[in-house]
Parts: structure tokens; C-alpha cells; sequence
């Protein structure tokens, strides 16, 4: 069995050794140009006037293109073909490409591109949310309102009512390779090599703008050097670029950012803002809430509509909410256009309504596991969907506030385990002895669990292809639409193949992900990597394990059934035979050794307008413990130490998946405590550097850092019953803000709620203890 087992990433070696290749690696033909944008200086206005004489004079430039050397623009945009790939007299951001360099080196074009004289009429940008609203600034015509029962009417008679509002900064990406994609001109078309978790997507980019079919361009991607979203839709710029360069001087053309340029120039997390108002019983149970979000989406749409969805889908984590009215409004503002990011909306969506249990907490003295956990929904067969009620009556499932019933529910399973094994209970009261006992240095500690939604909400993208031969000597190839950008898929879905074979994992080659072996892929997104592709391509190792079955069981007059495939050999009629010996006699029966594999996601449906249906085939949960130490006096702090509980069902690889619990973590907890996105009043950023932006160092990981899966296989038929692990644990960060909040408010007496926006900073922290002393 290759399933399950830890084996290390496939490309290990050379990663630790710098022998794996990303694009910028892979030498191109002689004669290669290297490409720059040329960018805007102001956030919003009209060019006037262009000089790109020195430009063009510069030493090393073969051509400059600016809008009005295309007589059809290309757009670069994933969405509503509203990002044109040079600005058309409108600029609507700072660090917006105006023109394109083509020069002899990489160096030679960024010089070229700083030469370039634009006039502009500078008009005053939106650049806030509440500039947005103020201008009605917006990507669609009003807010989109999702609600189930009846909040209002609830609110009127609870209890208590808990209110407030909290700030939700961005994130930056910051993958360890930038941006970058090469293009080179075939006989029949054009081989783009691109850094993306969206081949096709590429493909289809780049086709539109050659206006060349689908079929003459291929893209193919062989690893990414990280990727957490902010590749499945900003790299289309630099590929169209290169094409186009490529195309009109028929030479190979390389563009690859640097980091304040990929930071300029690329769009991060979406900020947010999130308003609130809960009415609660003395218990703390949430009997109405009503949300207000507030996303600010930048210059174009990118993908800022499903992003905001998917935070609505998942306002209510892990919280059986009856009466609820979520609102929601997609603002469109002078900055860079904000896309995706690990989690995709998800996150600030859950942070939202854990930050209203926190608060209620506060509010009513109570424990926050406690509030927290009197709002769970029923466990799973708790409320199994159609048993026989006392009535008569059927009973149903509890639902989501977009009406999906949540019937595999394991959350409280998964806390109370946690609380368990991370001995919260005691952690708790000696955070409280040390807070007693100390002024000036305070520690906090938090639960917070995680219900995760997995499959695209655009329901069409849940789709994958593989393909998989099987040669003579029995050795193994395998390609799929799936991407690597360092997480182990490629190891995941090979094991996947071995598994079926009964061989060893080492037996299965890994093909770089090219749009000319597997048409139409998704993105590598939404957690769905190994879910897709590893269905995929198990389906298409299926069809040729079937063909070498009956061969054999022909050959030995028995059922296909009765043929093994274990540890490398292949048994059968008391017969044991070497899997490359069968594959052998296979080739020479004349039986194809060959397959394509494909796979769609089941049971989803879903209506965006509506807000209805079932977006997911199932749920990923988990829950992390942290405890903080906070100085008074500076608003420093650390993270002591985490617990972890995550479910990934039956994981493919305990390894790879551990790996991915512990990184989602360390930087779901730099998003919201040390990675602070600033701009000025002109909308220029001013954090676009590793000097000014702070993303977690080794060093920011908890020194006590326990981590377990939770091990329970997943109830829908996945692939090895396992579950995804790329985005779930991402929120498990959230109990260190928690934690932070906890620290705080031991500063006081209890009177007022710490009221922590994100990332808490340092100076953030300080000001909300200044805020106890009130």
C-alpha cells in the first residue's frame, strides 16, 4: 500500500540542493529578449502626453509597445475583461502597466522602463471602503443579502446584545519565486512556460490574444516556487506579454518581476471590514446576527465575486446560526486588484464570526470555548438527515445558513479532543495564576475550530483529467491537470497510481502539467488538487489495471477479480508474476497500455444569486490551542505554543500533510499579526519590500508546536477517503489572534473588550491595553 504512507515530497533533493528548475531556470533558444513593464505613478487619472524616447534609446531595447501599438488590446483579466494588459489612457492604480519593454536582459529592460516621461491629469482616487461607498464605487449594482429566518424578530427578543466592527488587513503572497513566464514561438503556435496554478486559463489568455486557437498554444508547468493563490489569475499578464512579444519579433521572450515590482504591481488578500450585532441569551447562544461585510476589491474584478461569496459560505464556521442576514458589498477602489489567497474569502468570513464569539464571551464572563461551544452544530449522527421523530415527523439535518445540511459535523469531537490532549482546562487557570501575578508581562490562550468548505463554488471548474502509460518494462508515467507549487501533489496523486498498481511509489514518474496531455484544467485552487486529480488519475490507472486483469485472468481461466496487484508482483491462479514481466506480456497481446482518467465532483449544486444549494461535497474541520505572552509595556509578543488538531481524513500522505497543517498555521497567524499592507493617501504602497513587509521567520513558529490528525476517514467517497488540507488549516491562525485578544483584556477588569483589528501589531496590541486603562 503506497496510500497513507509519509513519504517525502517527490522533488526533495533537488530543492535542498538548488537543482530544481523553475521557469526562470530553463535556458531558452539564442536571441531571447526579457521583458519589463513600464508603470503608472498616480492611482487614478488620464495620460496626456507619453515620451518613450529614452526608452527606445536606451541600451539593449529591441522594441517598446504601448496602447497605441495594438490596434485589439489583450485582456489579462480572469473574469470580466476589464484588466487591459497596457493602460488604454485611463490609470486606475499606482504600479499599473503603461507600456512593455523588450530588451537584451533582464537588467537592460527594468533600466529602459524607468525612462519612460507620462503626463498625466491626475483625478483624486477611491481609496477606502468608505470612500467606495460614499461614491457607490462597486462591482455589482448593490450589496448581495443572503438570510434565513428571521434575525430581526430575534433580535428583538434576546436577551443581550453584543455589537462592533473589525478591520481585516491583506496579505500579501510573497512566494519565494516571483512572478515569471517565457514564451517560445513553435511552428504551430507557441510553448508558453508560466509560473501558475492555472494552466489553461494561460492557454486560453494567450490564445485570445494571439488570436490563435487553443490548440496552438501550449503552456506547461513543471513546479511552482509557492503559489497560496496569488498565481491563479497574475500571472496571465506576463505570459500574454511574452507571447505577444514572441510573436511579433518571432524571438523567445522571457518576463520574470522583482519582489517591489511583483509587490507593486500584484494583488493581495482582500482587505475587509466587518461589522456585526449579535443577540444572545445569558448562555451566550447567538440566537440572531446579523453581518455587514465590506471588501475592498481594488481597480478590476478579478475574482473578487466568488471570493466574497465563499466569505458569506463560511460566516458561520462551525456555528448553527437560525436567524441570520449577511450582507455584503465588493468595492472597487484605486489599489491593486486584490485576488485570490489561500482560503479565497473563507478566512475573514470565519473571522468575523469568531471574532463575535469572542465578544459575547467578554460580554457575559464567560469561557469563549464555552460560548463557543454551546453554538456547535449537532454532531454528526447526532441529527442524522431523515430518522423517525417522536412526532412521526422527519426529522432534518441542521443547515447552513445557504441551506446545506451539515451531516458530517465532528467539530465538538475534535475540540473536546484537543482540549483534552493540549490540557486547556488546566493551561487556562494557569494563565490566569501567572496574569495575577505579573504587571507588566500577561499571557492569553484561545480554542478556535475550523469548518472549511471543499469544492469550487463555480461549479463547472469541479472537473479533472489525468493520464497515465504504462510502458513495456513496466515502468510508470503520469501526468495531470493539477499544479506543484511545493505542496506534494505530484507525490500525492503518484502514490494514488502506485497504490492501484500495488507498486512502489518511486515506480510512478511525475510529468510536468502541460495543457497538450490533459485539456481544460482547473486551477489548482480551492483545496481541490488531490480531490481532483488524484481521482482522476486513479481512474485512468483503474482502466489499465482492468485490461492487465482480464489478460490474466483469461490466460489462467479465472475472474479478473481473483488477479492481485501487491507489492510489485501480480498473483493470480496461484501464480505470482513480476508487474513488469505482465506489463510485457500485456504489450505483446497487443493491449493498450494507456488511459485517460477523468472526474467530476458529485451531489453539488449551487445558485450564487439565491444564495442557496450545496457549493460542497463535504466539510474540513480542525482546531488549534494558542497561548501568547504580551509586554505591557511595548505590545510585543510570542507564541508559546500551539496544539493542533486536524482533520484531512485518510490522509494520503501523514507527512505532506503535517507539513501543510504547520505551514497553513504559521502563516494564517502572520496574516493577522505581523503582515501589515500600508498605503499612503496617494494609494502609493509603501510595504513592498521584506524590509518594510513582515511575513513569519522560522523563528515566529511556536516553540512547543504539536500537531495530530485527526485520522477518521472522510464519509464521501473521495479519493482514499481522505480530505483536502491546502486552505482548512490556514484558519487555524485564528486562535492566536484569539489568544492575543485573551492577553489584553487581562490588562483590564474585564469592563472593556480588547477590540483587536487585524494584524495585530505590536502597536495595535499596545493601544488596546492603553484602551483597558481607560
Amino acid at each position: 500500500m503506497s496510500l497513507g504512507k509519509p513519504l517525502p515530497h517527490d522533488a526533495a533533493p533537488l530543492h535542498v540542493t538548488g537543482a530544481a528548475r523553475y521557469v526562470d531556470d530553463i535556458p531558452l533558444p539564442a536571441g531571447a529578449l526579457h521583458l519589463a513593464f513600464g508603470l503608472s505613478t498616480i492611482a487614478r487619472g488620464q495620460i496626456t502626453a507619453m515620451d518613450l524616447t529614452a526608452v527606445r534609446a536606451a541600451p539593449g531595447v529591441v522594441a517598446v509597445l504601448s496602447a497605441e501599438d495594438f490596434s485589439d488590446m489583450p485582456d489579462c483579466s480572469p473574469s470580466a475583461h476589464d484588466e487591459p494588459l497596457l493602460a488604454m489612457g485611463a490609470v486606475h492604480y499606482m504600479g499599473q502597466a503603461v507600456f512593455l519593454v523588450a530588451a537584451t536582459s533582464h537588467l537592460a529592460a527594468r533600466k529602459a522602463a524607468r525612462l519612460g516621461k507620462i503626463s498625466y491629469a491626475e483625478e483624486t482616487p477611491i481609496l477606502t471602503v468608505d470612500e467606495a461607498l460614499a461614491a457607490n464605487s462597486r462591482f455589482e449594482q448593490g450589496p448581495i443579502v443572503w438570510q434565513r429566518g428571521d434575525p430581526a424578530g430575534a433580535m428583538g427578543s434576546a436577551a443581550q446584545i453584543v455589537e462592533g466592527r473589525m478591520n481585516i488587513g491583506g496579505q500579501e503572497h510573497f512566494y519565494l519565486e516571483g512572478q515569471v513566464a517565457a514564451a517560445v514561438p513553435q511552428e504551430d503556435g507557441v510553448l508558453i512556460q508560466s509560473s501558475t496554478q492555472h494552466p489553461t486559463e494561460i492557454q486560453h489568455k494567450v490564445a485570445h490574444a494571439l488570436h490563435l486557437s487553443m490548440s496552438a498554444v501550449r503552456v506547461e508547468v513543471r513546479r511552482m516556487g509557492g503559489g497560496f493563490g496569488g498565481k491563479e489569475s497574475q500571472g496571465n499578464a506576463l505570459a500574454i506579454a511574452c507571447a505577444v512579444v514572441a510573436a511579433r519579433t518571432g524571438r523567445p521572450a522571457k518576463m520574470r518581476y522583482d519582489r517591489d515590482d511583483d509587490m507593486v504591481i500584484t494583488g493581495k488578500r482582500h482587505d475587509a471590514r466587518v461589522e456585526y450585532r449579535a443577540g444572545v441569551d445569558d448562555q451566550g447562544r447567538v440566537l440572531a446576527l446579523e453581518f455587514r461585510h465590506l471588501f475592498r476589491c481594488g481597480w478590476s474584478q478579478d475574482l473578487s465575486l466568488p471570493v466574497a461569496d465563499r466569505a458569506m459560505l463560511h460566516a458561520d464556521n462551525c456555528y448553527h446560526l437560525p436567524n441570520i442576514r449577511i450582507e455584503s458589498h465588493r468595492l472597487k477602489t484605486n489599489t491593486q486588484s486584490a485576488t485570490a489567497f489561500r482560503g479565497f474569502g473563507g478566512p475573514q468570513g470565519m473571522l468575523g464570526v469568531e471574532r463575535v464569539m469572542d465578544h459575547v464571551a467578554h460580554h457575559l464572563g464567560l469561557d469563549p470555548l464555552a460560548v463557543r461551544r454551546a453554538n456547535f452544530y449537532a454532531e454528526a449522527g447526532a441529527l442524522p438527515p431523515h430518522p423517525q421523530g417522536i412526532s412521526g415527523k422527519m426529522k432534518e439535518a441542521q443547515t447552513t445558513p445557504f441551506g446545506m445540511p451539515v451531516t458530517d459535523f465532528v467539530g465538538g469531537q475534535i475540540v473536546a479532543a484537543l482540549e483534552e490532549s493540549a490540557d486547556y482546562q488546566a493551561r487556562r487557570k494557569a494563565v490566569a495564576d501567572w496574569n495575577a501575578g505579573s504587571a507588566i508581562l500577561k499571557k492569553g490562550l484561545a480554542l478556535t475550530p475550523v469548518k472549511f468548505g471543499i469544492s469550487f463554488t463555480l461549479t463547472w471548474l469541479n472537473q479533472a483529467g489525468a493520464l497515465v502509460h504504462v510502458y513495456q518494462d513496466g515502468s510508470i508515467a503520469l501526468n495531470h491537470g493539477g499544479t506543484e507549487m511545493g505542496q506534494g501533489l505530484f507525490q500525492k496523486v503518484a502514490q494514488v497510481v502506485a497504490d492501484v498498481f500495488g507498486v512502489d511509489a518511486a515506480a510512478v514518474k511525475i510529468t510536468a502539467t502541460d495543457t497538450g496531455k490533459v485539456p481544460n484544467t482547473s486551477a489548482t485552487a480551492a483545496s481541490s488538487g488531490s480531490d481532483l486529480n488524484g481521482m482522476a488519475a486513479r481512474n485512468a490507472a483503474m482502466a489499465i489495471r482492468d485490461r492487465l486483469a482480464d489478460f490474466l485472468a483469461e490466460k489462467h481461466q479465472t475472474e479478473a477479480a481473483r488477479v492481485k496487484f501487491r507489492d510489485g508482483m501480480v498473483r493470480v491462479g496461484g501464480e505470482e508474476y513480476d508487474f513488469a514481466r505482465v506489463a510485457m506480456w500485456a504489450y505483446q497481446a497487443r493491449i493498450s497500455l494507456s488511459a485517460t482518467g477523468y472526474y467530476a465532483t458529485p451531489k453539488i449544486t449551487w445558485d450564487r444569486v439565491k444564495g442557496q444549494g450545496r457549493p460542497f461535497l463535504y466539510f474540513a474541520y480542525g482546531a488549534a490551542v494558542s497561548e501568547v505572552v504580551v509586554d505591557g509595556l511595548t505590545g510585543e509578543y510570542r507564541i508559546l505554543r500551539a496544539d493542533i488538531l486536524h482533520d484531512t481524513g485518510a490522509s494520503l500522505n501523514t507527512a505532506l500533510d503535517i507539513g501543510q497543517v504547520e505551514g497553513a498555521y504559521v502563516q494564517g497567524a502572520g496574516w493577522l499579526t505581523t503582515e501589515e499592507l500600508v498605503w499612503d493617501g496617494k494609494g502609493r504602497l509603501m510595504t513592498h519590500a521584506p524590509s518594510t513587509y513582515k511575513i513569519p521567520a522560522a523563528s515566529d513558529a511556536p516553540p512547543v508546536f504539536n500537531v495530530a490528525l485527526w485520522g477518521q476517514p472522510n464519509a464521501e467517497g473521495t479519493v482514499g477517503k481522505s480530505k483536502a488540507v491546502g486552505e482548512p488549516p490556514f484558519m487555524l491562525g485564528i486562535s492566536a489572534l484569539m489568544a492575543l485578544s485573551d492577553a489584553v483584556a487581562a490588562f483590564g477588569d474585564g469592563s472593556v473588550y480588547p477590540d483587536l483589528d487585524a494584524p495585530a501589531t505590536p502597536e495595535r496590541v499596545l493601544a488596546a491595553i492603553g484602551r483597558q486603562h481607560v
